[in-house]
């Protein structure tokens, strides 16, 4: 992965499972991800996997399309959040506007 910014989109995701193909899908991990939690914290933390930028900025990964895998499976959601929160070698943001879901606790 080169890129400075990544999404890992969650539309559609209704479980762990879900979040983990995801997650290797859009971070383009590698075959070795063993898709479980631990597995998802050891590459959030690999310095190897995620090269910094020009100007030695870490990457940003941007969660969309979260709201509804949250509300779903609440205590999953998380625990997805202690991982991404983490993160040694990431910032990882979720996004709150800008995605096909509504937040319905914001005003306007």
């Amino acid at each position: 992965m080169t890129e400075t910014v990544v999404a890992v989109d969650l539309e559609g995701v209704v479980d762990k499972a879900g979040l983990m193909d995801r997650c290797a899908r859009d971070l383009r991990l590698p075959d070795w991800f063993g898709r479980n939690w631990d597995a998802l914290a050891d590459v959030l933390s690999d310095p190897g996997l995620w090269p910094r930028d020009a100007v030695d900025r870490e990457p940003l990964v941007v969660v969309r399309n979260w709201r509804s895998y949250a509300a779903l499976r609440p205590d999953e959601w998380a625990v997805a959040c202690e991982v991404f929160a983490g993160a040694a070698v990431l910032t990882v943001a979720l996004a709150l506007g800008g995605s096909s879901e509504a937040p319905s606790d914001l005003p306007g």
